[in-house]
């Protein structure tokens, strides 16, 4: 099982950008497909993002598109959400997660492993 530490998250006006990242230790994620997702208070986790093995095919949910860009960086284990043009509607708790399944999974029982979250908070 890897084990995910997600960091980055913090405070920031509505038009600015954040970066956050997911360090995974344990396993190489070479061998996973890795996602990111996203949870509000009274709402269920939503997808919001992820990205191939090779890093090759990226997914994203509409709501993101053109503002948001996942990638990875297989030798130093890592994955990263660069978030741009941050509006209020995406304050959340974002969370890392890996896949085994090929392809690009966008639910959330498609994913075995979790990390414990970073939030995000865009003042307007």
């Amino acid at each position: 099982q890897v084990q995910l530490v997600e960091s980055g998250g913090g405070l920031v006006q509505a038009g600015g950008s954040l970066r956050i990242s997911c360090a995974a230790s344990g396993r190489s994620i070479r061998t996973y497909t890795m996602g990111w997702f996203r949870r509000t208070p009274g709402k269920e986790r939503e997808f919001v993002a992820s990205i191939a093995r090779s890093g090759g095919s990226t997914y994203y949910v509409d709501s993101v598109k053109g503002r948001f860009a996942i990638s990875r960086d297989n030798a130093k284990n890592t994955v990263y959400l660069q978030m741009d043009s941050l509006k209020p509607e995406d304050t959340a708790v974002y969370f890392c997660a890996a896949s085994r399944y090929f392809g690009i999974p966008t639910m959330e029982s498609d994913f075995g492993s979790w990390g414990q979250g970073t939030q995000v908070t865009v003042s307007s």
